[in-house]
């Protein structure tokens, strides 16, 4: 038997570039399409972790996100399963405002809120938040999926949330929740849980931000 028989394997995949992305502009929960790159940056991400062999594909239900997850989802024969709770941040009333505009209203705050995982955007929610609702996704996943040791599942979902979910799969204490940075378009995180049981999953982070090529031509 494989040493690496009982691991169970987790990969969080951000969705493809949208216009939104292009114009440095605050998404959150604003549902928002891929443009052309986006689209083939997830048929490259596609192609690259088509080899995982996953046994299930979840999306966020947001269309950048699910249409990155049907991309790979196209190169097997499994059906994308959308949960909201793998929805971005939401950012309130950050929402819909560029980088520039956010930091005109609001001086100072998208810093703090980068550097602090317990500050809240107006009317939104804060990144101990997002952790909160994504996590129960995984447990679920780790009870009912008999199926997962020694192999692979692919989550799709957003930059924040994909921060978030694994600050609080490796139960980072808040204050260090900063130090996981910022995901690029279709960029991957793998994570491997290695413990005996779901109150002991053992998780450890292999991989942060990694990334198939896109051919210069479409850049």
């Amino acid at each position: 038997m494989s040493k690496y028989a009982s691991v169970r394997t987790l990969i969080l995949l951000r969705h493809g570039q949208t216009e939104w992305n292009a114009a440095d502009r605050m998404q959150g929960q604003i549902d928002t399409d891929l443009t052309e790159l986006g689209r083939r940056q997830a048929k490259e991400a596609a192609r690259e972790l088509v080899s995982r062999k996953a046994i299930a594909i979840i999306a966020s239900d947001l269309r950048r996100a699910f249409e990155t997850a049907t991309a790979l989802a196209d190169h097997t024969s499994l059906e994308v399963v959308p949960d909201p709770r793998l929805r971005e941040t939401d950012l309130g009333d950050w929402e819909g405002l560029t980088h520039l505009e956010v930091d005109a209203d609001y001086p100072g705050a998208r810093v703090a809120w980068r550097l602090d995982a317990t500050f809240r955007p107006p009317n939104g929610e804060t990144k101990l938040e997002v952790g909160a609702r994504s996590l129960p996704v995984v447990r679920e996943l780790f009870l009912e999926r008999q199926d997962w040791p020694g192999r692979t599942i692919i989550l799709v979902a957003h930059g924040g949330l994909i921060s978030a979910l694994t600050a609080a799969l490796l139960d980072l204490p808040p204050a260090n929740w900063p130090v996981l940075g910022g995901l690029a378009n279709t960029s991957w995180v793998q994570l491997s849980s290695h413990g005996p049981s779901i109150d002991q999953p053992g998780w450890r982070l292999d991989v942060w931000n990694a990334a198939a090529k896109v051919a210069p031509d479409v850049l």
